[in-house]
C-alpha cells in the first residue's frame, strides 16, 4: 500500500509515494526495486523525520513500520533506535523478503521482524502494543482513513505515538520554462495527478470521503498532543545518477499513467524528455534537480 498520493510518491511504504501507475490499481511487488531506490534517495529526509520523533518517543521498545514496502524506512528505524525491536507490516510478501534481506544486510536482523497481511486487521496479530507505529503514505490507500487511525491508536501502548506521514507538496524536477514545449508542464502534470489520485481513492474499498485534516483526525480516535512538522528533500543541480534515474522512472510514469489526459503539445514534450539521445531530454540536461517537501503528523495514546 503506499502516498503525497501524486501518481509519483512511493514511500510505500516508502511505498515511497511521488506516484505514477498504470490505472488505479497498483503492483506493488512490481515497483520493488522503484521503491526501494526512491526510499533510499530520500533518506536524508527520513532521518531527518526520525531525529525529529526521537525527540518525542525516547527510547521506545517496539516500532511498527505499517505498509513498510521494502524496508528502507524500516531499518533507518532500526539505526536510529539502536534499542527497539522493529516490525516490518505489510500485505506484499515480495515487498517483506526484500525488507527482510536488508535487516540482514546492514546487521539489524536479530531485533527486526515482519508480518504479512491487509491493513488494518494484520495489526490485530501483535504480540505487544506498539511504543512508535509509523504509517508512511500508507494510510491513503485504506477506504476508511478515520477507522484505520483508530486500529493503528488501539495497537499503542499507553503513551505511545503515532506518526503518519501524509501530504507535504509534489516534487520538482526542473525549471517552471525547460526550454521547449510551454512553460508550467509541471504544475499541470500536478493537477492531473490530483485527479488520479481522487479516482484512486474512490476506488478502494469501503472508500469514505475525509476532510484531510491530520491533527483533528488524530484526534477524533482519542489520542491527544497532535504536532505537525514538514521535512525538506533537497538535491539541488547537477543532479546525481541515481537522482537522474529517479525523475526518469517518475517522468516515465507520468507518460504512461496520464497519457490519455494530456495535451498533445505536453505529451510531445515528455517524449523528448524522456529521449536519451535529445539534449534536452533528462537524460542530458545539466538543470535537473530533486526538491519536495514530505509531512508527518504525530499525536499520543494517553496513558
Amino acid at each position: 500500500m503506499a502516498h503525497d498520493h501524486h501518481p509519483t510518491d512511493t514511500h510505500k511504504h516508502a511505498r515511497s509515494h511521488d506516484h505514477a501507475h498504470s490505472g488505479t490499481d497498483i503492483d506493488w511487488a512490481g515497483m520493488v526495486d522503484h521503491l526501494e531506490s526512491q526510499a533510499e534517495l530520500f533518506a536524508p529526509l527520513y532521518e531527518s523525520a526520525l531525529s525529529w520523533l526521537g525527540k518525542e518517543v525516547t527510547e521506545p521498545g517496539l516500532i511498527v513500520d505499517v505498509g513498510s514496502g521494502p524496508g528502507v524506512v524500516s531499518c533507518l528505524f532500526a539505526e536510529v533506535f539502536p534499542g527497539a525491536r522493529v516490525l516490518a507490516v505489510d500485505g506484499s510478501e515480495p515487498l517483506l523478503d526484500r525488507a527482510r534481506a536488508r535487516a540482514e544486510r546492514l546487521g539489524v536482523a536479530d531485533r527486526f521482524g515482519v508480518l504479512a497481511g491487509e491493513l488494518p486487521g494484520a495489526l490485530e496479530e501483535l504480540d505487544y502494543p506498539a511504543d512508535l507505529l509509523w504509517a508512511g503514505h500508507s494510510l491513503h490507500h485504506l477506504g476508511d482513513q478515520r477507522a484505520a487511525l483508530a486500529a493503528f491508536a488501539g495497537r499503542l501502548a499507553p503513551g505511545g505515538t503515532l506518526a503518519v506521514l501524509e501530504g507535504g507538496l509534489p516534487s520538482r524536477f526542473l525549471p517552471r520554462d525547460i526550454g521547449i514545449g510551454r512553460p508550467g508542464l509541471q504544475a499541470r502534470l500536478d493537477a492531473l495527478q490530483e485527479e488520479w489520485f481522487a479516482q484512486m481513492r474512490a476506488e478502494l474499498p469501503g472508500s469514505v470521503a475525509e476532510t484531510e485534516d491530520w491533527p483533528t483526525l488524530l484526534s477524533s480516535v482519542g489520542l491527544k498532543y497532535a504536532r505537525t512538522r514538514s521535512f525538506l528533500i533537497d538535491l539541488p543541480a547537477p543532479a546525481s545518477d541515481r537522482a537522474r534515474a529517479y525523475a526518469v522512472e517518475i517522468f516515465s510514469r507520468f507518460r504512461d499513467t496520464l497519457t490519455d489526459d494530456l495535451h498533445t503539445e505536453d505529451r510531445a514534450t515528455l517524449d523528448r524528455l524522456l529521449d536519451p539521445a535529445d539534449p534536452a531530454g533528462l537524460q542530458r540536461r545539466p538543470d535537473l534537480f530533486v526538491l519536495g517537501a514530505r509531512t508527518v503528523h504525530t499525536a499520543v495514546r494517553p496513558v
